[in-house]
């Protein structure tokens, strides 16, 4: 009883992530039918990513015909903070809980997510983390199918149009924060910055996409942590 009702529980929370899962991966599914994936393949890429950033990096890896090498170091700079939510989660965990379920509950873990499940009082019950997995995983597929889709069937100005959805919803992601964070708005500037360098530069524009989002990455990611380190009361706070 306790399994079924830690489940529904977890269904229930994750509905709103669902929702906006939905919304998201569809202008993914858009992206990745210009980018010549099938519907089953942008469906799939999904299924097996379950992240957004990680999954849109890719893609123009793809259309650039990036190496597997380029793709994996990409993937691990970008989703490393899974990573780490993933072992701060393990601590919320009964020491009965098993490897596999640990493992199937690391597959499941975004921001959203992560942030439902380290709020929640008490032990975490692996039952209730399948709920928020299965349903927030079901709105990002479903989402991606629903773009891929109509990215097929849809005349080709109007997939470009709802092609830039998604640019409006890294503005709207990055504006409130960059507002009340001078660090979080250096941290955007800077990263604006270096890509544009790194794609007009002589010398550094012969660098494959692929390692310029990682160069940026790491570079901004490390001179943002050592000059604008979290403090203990920001963590505590948050």
């Amino acid at each position: 009883m306790e399994k079924r009702h830690e489940f529904r529980m977890g269904l229930r929370d994750a509905i709103p992530i669902c929702l906006g899962y939905l919304a998201v991966s569809f202008a993914f599914g858009i992206q990745a039918s210009e980018a010549g994936l099938s519907v089953f393949q942008a469906s799939i890429m999904s299924l097996a990513n379950v992240t957004s950033a990680g999954q849109f990096s890719a893609l123009d890896l793809i259309c650039n015909n990036g190496t597997y090498a380029e793709i994996a170091l990409l993937q691990l700079v970008v989703n490393m903070r899974y990573m780490l939510m993933s072992t701060a989660l393990s601590q919320k965990l009964s020491s009965k809980v098993g490897t596999v379920s640990r493992c199937l509950i690391a597959y499941g873990v975004t921001d959203e997510i992560f942030g439902l499940s380290v709020t929640r009082k008490g032990k975490l019950h692996p039952a209730y983390s399948y709920g928020l997995i299965i349903c927030s995983v079901f709105g990002w597929v479903l989402g991606t199918f629903l773009g891929a889709f109509a990215g097929q069937i849809m005349p080709q100005r109007i997939i470009s149009a709802l092609g830039l959805a998604i640019y409006g919803m890294f503005i709207a992601i990055i504006i409130p924060d960059a507002r009340e964070s001078l660090a979080v708005l250096m941290v955007v500037v800077c990263a604006m910055v270096f890509s544009t360098v790194f794609t007009y530069a002589p010398v550094l524009r012969e660098i494959s996409s692929g390692f310029r989002i990682i160069i940026v990455t790491i570079v901004v990611a490390a001179a943002a942590a050592v000059l604008s380190p979290v403090n203990n009361e920001e963590v505590t706070d948050a």
